[in-house]
């Protein structure tokens, strides 16, 4: 009764709202210290189970974002981003996984990525690319003329002369596309040509074609309207320079006698010899005009590129259709390698001639070979002659063998 009437008499003396306040406070320091008391335990599994994984799920979808929209792009984008040495499906599968990875690592530089997606030729916009374009101006096209042949004629020279020309783009190195590497693809074959830009002409040279058979009818359904340079040289000449070229690399072949005959003491040459058999050149030539008219073809004299290269190459400048501006200005006659060097008309520098592999000094070659040679290709000359409309005078060199060569 003592403790009742106690209680009774502090509850009236103290306000109802007062004691209320009391309450709250105690109950919100007892929150506090309870959630202080399980702060680690909150902490940890968040940045264990959520920020890691949650970054790794947005690089994912990133990821296939950009793999989308790369193969959702108009036909040719993927092709014109590519680097050149994979195909277009794989170029752009790795550099798109290769971006993915860079983007889930932690320590990733922001600074070098611009420069490294330049020089991989990634552009960052999509619109307005067009097929094959690259990060040189212009657009990689499938060539509009080729130098097909032949082998150790002349066409080195005349590729190098051609080059100086503004409006003409052409591949490096010989493609043999059209003999080796057929099975690659177009889409190969024109990822290796240059860029060019309006009015500019896409070209390549590979001597194999004229004597490969499979290449005319590979490049009519490429292009039926393309443009075919053929260098030709007296036969003779031409198989003693393509002995000499192996010689170079294989000191221990037959001399050239043993190899040209298969009987020297009857006389039976040995047509089968490919340094032989590409100096037929009316036979080649038959399969050619199988599938391409003459007025698609110009041939360019071997010897006349030599002693008259500026008359040459306005014949073939105005064949391709471009304005005569490699003149005799831009030639130089080397007298010791015995064909014609490069230079610019505007300045004095020294002129710029063809590799130590170009002008090698020919064997001697016994006289009564050459002769029974001259006689082996001659009907075959008059033959090719007339399939051309050319006469290119062979018959006059029989008593005398140029020791140079130039290709």
């Amino acid at each position: 009764m003592a403790f009742r009437s106690s209680t009774s008499a502090f509850t009236s003396k103290v306000p109802r709202k007062v004691l209320f306040m009391f309450t709250l406070s105690l109950s919100v320091t007892y929150l506090f210290y309870s959630l202080m008391s399980c702060y680690n335990s909150l902490r940890f599994p968040l940045q264990g189970n959520d920020v890691f994984p949650g970054r790794l799920a947005t690089d994912e979808t990133t990821f296939v974002t950009l793999r989308e929209k790369l193969y959702s792009a108009p036909p040719g984008l993927a092709e014109a981003t590519e680097a050149t040495e994979a195909t277009e499906a794989r170029g752009t599968e790795q550099r798109t996984a290769e971006w993915a990875r860079t983007q889930a690592s932690p320590t990733r530089s922001y600074h070098s990525e611009a420069p490294e997606r330049e020089h991989r030729g990634f552009s960052t916009t999509d619109s307005g690319l067009r097929a094959n374009c690259t990060t040189d101006y212009g657009e990689k096209k499938l060539p509009q003329a080729i130098i097909i042949g032949v082998k150790k004629g002349g066409t080195r020279a005349l590729m190098e002369a051609l080059r100086v020309h503004p409006d003409v783009r052409a591949v490096g190195n010989e493609p043999h596309f059209f003999d080796r590497n057929y099975e690659r693809g177009l889409d190969w074959y024109r990822d290796l040509m240059p860029s060019t830009l309006e009015g500019q002409i896409t070209m390549e040279k590979t001597p194999s074609y004229f004597v490969t058979n499979h290449a005319p009818k590979r490049i009519h359904s490429m292009a039926r309207d393309i443009k075919l340079i053929i260098v030709v040289r007296n036969p003779v000449t031409r198989a003693i320079s393509d002995y000499t070229q192996t010689l170079s690399k294989k000191p221990e072949i037959p001399t050239f006698e043993v190899l040209a005959f298969k009987n020297r003491t009857l006389g039976l040459i040995d047509a089968s010899w490919s340094a032989l058999r590409i100096g037929i050149y009316a036979l080649h030539l038959e399969s050619w005009m199988q599938y391409f008219p003459l007025s698609q073809m110009h041939f360019v004299s071997g010897e006349r590129l030599i002693v008259d290269p500026a008359g040459e190459m306005a014949k073939v400048q105005d064949f391709l259709g471009l304005k005569r501006i490699v003149t005799d200005k831009h030639f130089y006659f080397n007298k010791t390698k015995g064909f014609p060097c490069l230079k610019k008309p505007e300045d004095s520098s020294t002129p710029r001639c063809l590799g130590k592999s170009k002008g090698r000094t020919h064997p001697k070659i016994e006289p009564d070979v050459i002769q029974r040679l001259h006689k082996f290709y001659k009907p075959f000359n008059m033959m090719f002659y007339q399939m051309t409309g050319q006469n290119f005078e062979w018959e006059l060199e029989e008593d005398s063998e140029p020791r140079s060569s130039q290709d």
